[in-house]
């Protein structure tokens, strides 16, 4: 899949807008009757003077319905985040081949890549009808990104080759991104997940939290008790998408195509509704979304996401249940359920990955962890077509972290290698590192005390990773390894290993076909919200005054990714995208177990304009750019 694209190519993709179309606005029928009652503005004066057109995939809908969803406790709220947000400064098309525009209506790039200048849509508006303009814009950039309190670490998306980007307004719904380098790649990077940043903090209802602008700020700090100061005040009301605290807030204004009106975690249901002032039409002129609202029964566990599948109460679902051990019941209940599959590209790097704290602060572990030979070890242990077997049904592969067969990167030699199981291959490199063993058994630490790593594991993504753990640790334990599992859920192992408070955990991660480009997240050493193996590396490889300073091999390694990054051809991004995917092969970051099958999703017989296949990768958070268009045949969630 060939998605990277010149800066020629990205200034002829403007030609992809849609001309408005010539007749009025057509709107769903509960806006209708609140604009008769005098609640709402008309539609004409709520869409943006050049709203985004659509191109559907199968037509133009209906309006109605209720698409039922199920959300899991704690740390799921990229459920939400797939479905209802990412509404970027650009999007990549349902075949994640372009870069079309989104909320910028058009752009610009200069000669060098280095400046890039995007023209939003005069009237647009945030989901309680206050104006969005370059504003908000610069608003993110001067008063939260470039404040260490509020930004300690910059994503990666807006800081090119040669540091940080630099913002400017040229007026209200024109903005400058200006990187002072060449960034061939920042185009793409913005219609990914992290890219939601620069457009998703509305200056009116923000800039109350914050003493620059409200001198009264100590009050709403002292009826917040959740609160120390202002920093965590403004954190609890904008926290960033991918985290809990984003769904947390329902009086948060928005430009996704639904608005919370309730907190996750609150209840047992969360519940969105269609935002009046969402600025995208169909090609008939009707303001999207069709679908009134979508609602996340928070649930225990998968088990019971797959039981409400087969009743048919779910109506669009892949998260947790698409995955090749659950393909055989829910074929079994299609009848029943009244659904159909349809065929996801998700595969990443690789679905269960051991990562081990390269940066961890006991001397005695990081010795050991650091020591190739150590994880050479480790992974020939690891019995990879037993746990294929076991737990996925046979679907699957035994690989590293590496690019999957099928995609332009990929080398037999970076996934297969160290793969092989076998016991004595795995004693002659650990004999290596920790030649000596007590009387049970287990290998000792150069302290002189038994080597213990706590691997911490949590029920996620329908993956069994706690069963896979503690198979794991049985190949552990036969090659004298003490590898102690520690179950916990998501939101508390995200807590600790960004902390860097954690021996080791269970993964997976991006990077198995184009998406090694922008979220390189296991071959080169970045600040992640999911992965974290080198986290003190990572926070010196975007600021070296900050984080710890690595060793010359990682250090080349960052230099080499930043070349790919301002690259201006995509011949000369794929020579060096391949040189650091080599390099970090070498080094044997992390272990790979297994490397997917294609997953599936499923949606109920009436719902239509669903994107089949469906790309999805680590940081490409679809379907959420076209939820919008999927309607209900007959304006019901009701076959």
């Amino acid at each position: 899949m060939n998605t990277w694209i010149t800066r020629t190519a990205l200034v002829s993709v403007l030609a992809l807008t849609t001309a408005v179309p010539a007749l009025a606005y057509q709107e769903a029928p509960q806006l209708a009757e609140k604009v008769a009652a005098g609640e709402l503005p008309p539609v004409d004066e709520r869409l943006p003077s050049d709203p985004l057109v659509m191109d559907v995939i199968e037509g133009p809908g209906e309006y109605g319905g209720t698409m039922r969803r199920a959300i899991l406790g704690g740390g799921d709220q990229h459920n939400m985040v797939r479905t209802i947000g990412s509404d970027n400064m650009v999007r990549w098309s349902p075949d994640w081949k372009d870069v079309h525009p989104n909320i910028a209506k058009s752009w610009d790039v200069s000669e060098d890549a280095s400046k890039f200048t995007f023209h939003l849509r005069t009237g647009m508006k945030w989901s309680d009808g206050a104006p969005f303009t370059a504003d908000d814009i610069v608003f993110w950039y001067e008063d939260i990104f470039t404040d260490p309190q509020l930004t300690p670490n910059k994503d990666s998306t807006f800081v090119g080759p040669a540091g940080p980007v630099k913002v400017t307004k040229i007026d209200d719904v024109t903005v400058e991104f200006d990187f002072g380098a060449p960034n061939g790649l920042f185009i793409q990077a913005l219609a990914y997940g992290f890219g939601y940043h620069a457009t998703a903090y509305p200056k009116h209802y923000l800039s109350q939290f914050m003493p620059k602008y409200n001198d009264d700020v100590q009050a709403l700090v002292d009826a917040e008790p959740a609160a120390a100061d202002w920093v965590q005040l403004f954190n609890l009301k904008a926290g960033p998408m991918d985290t809990p605290l984003f769904w947390q807030n329902p009086d948060r204004p928005t430009l996704h195509a639904w608005h919370l009106t309730n907190a996750y975690g609150a209840t047992d249901r969360v519940v969105a509704e269609r935002n009046p002032y969402y600025y995208k039409v169909d090609s008939e002129g009707q303001q999207l979304p069709y679908i009134d609202r979508i609602t996340y029964d928070q649930v225990e566990d998968v088990e019971t996401i797959l039981l409400k599948t087969f009743n048919g109460e779910i109506d669009y679902m892949l998260r947790h249940i698409g995955r090749p051990a659950n393909k055989a019941s829910l074929t079994d209940n299609m009848d029943r359920g009244q659904y159909r599959f349809f065929d996801v590209g998700d595969l990443p790097a690789n679905i269960m990955i051991l990562m081990m704290n390269l940066n961890h602060t006991d001397p005695v572990k990081r010795e050991v962890i650091n020591n190739k030979d150590f994880r050479i070890g480790v992974s020939h242990a690891m019995n990879r077509q037993e746990v294929i077997d076991l737990l996925y049904f046979g679907a699957g592969q035994a690989g590293q972290t590496a690019p999957v067969m099928g995609s332009d990167l990929y080398d037999e030699k970076w996934a297969k290698q160290y793969t092989e199981y076998d016991v004595d291959k795995a004693n002659e490199y650990l004999d290596k590192v920790l030649p000596e063993k007590d009387a049970e058994g287990f290998r000792i630490g150069p302290d002189g005390n038994r080597f213990s790593l706590i691997f911490l594991v949590a029920d996620v993504f329908g993956l069994q990773y706690p069963d896979a753990m503690e198979l794991i640790a049985g190949y552990a334990r036969d090659v004298g390894l003490d590898f102690q599992v520690r179950a916990t859920d998501r939101s508390r192992l995200i807590e600790l290993h960004t902390s860097n408070d954690f021996d080791a955990y269970l993964w997976n991660c991006s990077g198995g076909q184009a998406d090694a480009y922008l979220s390189p997240l296991c071959y080169v050493p970045t600040i992640s919200n999911s992965v974290s193996w080198a986290r003190e590396w990572a926070a010196w490889g975007v600021d070296p005054t900050t984080g710890e300073e690595p060793p010359q091999e990682v250090k080349d390694i960052f230099q080499t990714y930043q070349q790919v990054r301002s690259a201006a051809t995509p011949e000369e991004q794929e020579k060096l995208m391949t040189k650091v995917i080599d390099m970090a092969s070498d080094q044997l970051f992390t272990i790979g177990i297994v490397q997917p099958d294609p997953v599936f999703g499923i949606a109920r017989n009436n719902v239509r304009n669903v994107p089949d296949p469906l790309p999805i990768a680590g940081q490409l958070w679809f379907p959420a750019p076209y939820t919008a268009q999927m309607y209900f045949e007959g304006g019901t969630n009701l076959p």
